[in-house]
């Protein structure tokens, strides 16, 4: 390998569920691809998940046969869980002291998403996976983001969020509470329980691993688009959040009257459900008549290597950051655990 020309890189997106990494290089060319769990700082510790990243690395290296001889010019991993200015500090300064690269860089993996989503300089990322958040720039380079730490600062909307509300909305049906729902016989079918009460013990005793209540969110836009009202109005309460994160990013960044692009993604928004965007695109449109919407239908992955190699290119659209694209999109991720 010619490393003047072609510098090796690393790219990492990590969620709450999944991790995926990329062996590159700068001329564009994908050497290896892998995946594994979570690296989310708050599920794993904060120095349990840079170790983490540390065998990613290992691994990804001798998937793409990179032996000592190849040095990295950069690391670029994005997290969830990396939220607080001093979290990205703390994490930062743990990952640069490893030696794994010229240049290190720890931050959270909405910018993957808005990276994967767009290279407009007037932009507005919304994630929503396991839970919410959101960041924005402009082309003065000035950044909004949120502190996205759940319920304490705000957040609804993630899959937990829906989840919950699920159970939250079948446990008050079942007992006279609140109104007849769908998302009784969701929550039953979901769980294998005769009643959604047990499904709620199950999950107390430990029966049933908390990771399940995610599953509850496709049986919700089932529900809703079959047109149950609660549902419905589950469905609508999230698209009113999202609206509201994009609407203070745009804010904050004086994006409102002019073109700007807001990026949707995560596990939830990837799926791309007709019942929330039934209520996402007329809002929006309204709002932002100006805005365009773009729905991620690419690895994340991809927004990591693009940071990447924008930084060691200086450019944000050339041959190599579509081959690198091209390269992602045919592998398979090689899966690794820890």
């Amino acid at each position: 390998m010619g490393l003047n020309a072609d510098r090796a890189f690393i790219a990492v997106d990590g969620g709450n569920s999944k991790t995926d990494a990329v062996a590159a290089t700068a001329d564009g060319r994908v050497h290896a691809y892998v995946r594994t769990g979570t690296s989310s700082p708050h599920r794993l510790g904060y120095r349990e998940a840079v170790d983490l990243l540390g065998k990613l690395i290992d691994t990804v290296r001798a998937e793409a046969r990179w032996g000592s001889e190849v040095p990295l010019a950069r690391v670029d991993a994005l997290l969830a869980g990396v939220d607080l200015p001093v979290e990205v500090e703390r994490l930062n300064a743990d990952a640069r002291s490893r030696g794994w690269a010229d240049e290190v860089v720890l931050d959270n993996d909405v910018f993957a998403l808005l990276r994967a989503g767009t290279s407009d300089r007037n932009a507005v990322a919304v994630i929503c996976g396991a839970g919410m958040n959101s960041v924005g720039r402009n082309a003065s380079d000035e950044w909004s983001r949120f502190p996205a730490l759940g319920p304490t600062t705000g957040d609804w909307g993630g899959g937990e969020d829906l989840g919950d509300a699920v159970l939250f909305h079948a446990a008050r049906a079942e007992d006279g509470r609140g109104p007849a729902t769908a998302l009784c016989a969701a929550v039953r079918a979901h769980f294998g329980t005769g009643t959604a009460e047990d499904a709620a013990i199950g999950l107390h005793f430990g029966r049933f691993p908390r990771d399940m209540v995610h599953g509850l969110v496709p049986r919700l836009f089932a529900a809703a688009d079959a047109g149950d009202a609660v549902a419905e109005s589950v469905v609508e309460r999230q698209a009113a959040e999202i609206i509201a994160m994009v609407r203070v990013g745009a804010r904050r960044l004086g994006l409102g009257k002019g073109p700007f692009t807001i990026v949707g993604g995560g596990g939830v928004l990837a799926a791309a459900p007709a019942a929330l965007h039934r209520h996402l695109a007329p809002i929006l449109e309204a709002e932002f008549p100006l805005a365009s919407y773009t729905g991620l239908d690419r690895p994340p992955v991809l927004g990591a290597a693009w940071t990447a190699l924008d930084a060691l290119t200086g450019a944000t659209d050339t041959a190599a950051h579509r081959s690198l694209a091209a390269g992602i999109a045919a592998m398979e991720p090689v899966r690794v655990a820890y």
